[in-house]
């Protein structure tokens, strides 16, 4: 018989850590635990580690780093399968994306995979959309990309999960990062082969769960004359053997935020008007789904050979 897969979640008491740990409810997995007044002691963390199969960190990059160097300074050949949540090891080429519909390879990566990085929210939905297109040919890697995406609050981390919940200085809608950085242009840079970093403005409204990223194209800037058809056929293919991502071919004329919100499912689609000579390709998903825990779980379940 085989022994139950034990896993221990360092930092579970965080949103997407509690995530996780919900969702691990469903699958045959022994989730250890440490008391909560120790979650700040290393030695005992790293004790805990030394007795399960799979670590999943969900902590600040900089704490992800330090127990990273600690379990292989004081673990050696003990590691278990590391599973890291932050951007600390995204374009890290030791370390495997998670992100399992990127290409027909990445599952079995993932699978095989000792350390693995799970993507950022709107790094997620970026890339679905231009790894695609940009693999493929149809949009070239010099194109200058725009990115629009609006998010739950639930992603903002506990201080704005705070202010909106008790309604204290939290505006209805705003946008962030209006410094043109963000701690996802990397991963999404690294991953789709784009030339340079797209311009990309992240906001957050006033409701706790959903994202939608948005990505506008004009058609006579795509390659050898490509059409609306073209990119909607390559989407479709790219997804059409995926259970999780889905290529949507509707002629919806509003998206609700909410559409996906308490599922780890994700749903492209392209929108265009008469002429088709401009176009707008979407993503809908749960931030704290394929966003983030979802994710987080799928990867077990490669990881760890759970079907």
């Amino acid at each position: 018989m085989r022994q139950i897969p034990k896993i221990f979640i360092d930092g579970e008491y965080g949103t997407t850590g509690l995530g996780i740990r919900k969702r691990l409810e469903r699958l045959p997995v022994k989730v250890c635990s440490i008391p909560i007044e120790q979650r700040h002691n290393i030695h005992t963390r790293l004790a805990m580690m030394k007795q399960v199969d799979l670590v999943v960190l969900c902590l600040p990059d900089e704490a992800s780093k330090e127990i990273v160097s600690a379990l292989h300074e004081n673990l050696n050949n003990q590691v278990p399968l590391i599973l890291d949540a932050s951007t600390a090891f995204r374009t890290n080429p030791e370390w495997v994306y998670g992100f399992a519909e990127l290409n027909k390879d990445q599952k079995e990566k993932i699978a095989k995979a000792k350390k693995v990085a799970n993507p950022g929210c709107y790094a997620s939905g970026s890339i679905a959309i231009l790894f695609p297109l940009i693999s493929k040919g149809l949009v070239r890697p010099s194109y200058p990309i725009t990115i629009n995406a609006v998010s739950g609050f639930s992603g903002g981390g506990k201080k704005m999960i705070a202010a909106y919940q008790n309604g204290q200085d939290a505006p209805p809608f705003e946008l962030y990062g209006l410094n043109l950085k963000h701690k996802h242009l990397p991963e999404i840079v690294y991953y789709t082969g784009l030339e340079q970093e797209p311009i990309f403005v992240p906001s957050v409204g006033n409701f706790s769960q959903g994202m939608i990223v948005s990505i506008p194209f004009f058609t006579d800037m795509l390659t050898n004359n490509v059409g609306v058809e073209e990119i909607k056929w390559c989407l479709h293919e790219h997804y059409r053997h995926s259970e999780v991502v889905s290529f949507i071919d509707d002629e919806c004329k509003t998206l609700a935020v909410d559409r996906l919100v308490q599922t780890d499912k994700m749903e492209l689609r392209v929108h265009t008007n008469a002429t088709q000579d401009k176009f707008i390709v979407t993503a809908i998903f749960d931030n704290l789904g394929k966003g983030a825990s979802g994710a987080a779980i799928q990867n077990i379940q490669l990881m760890l050979g759970i079907t």
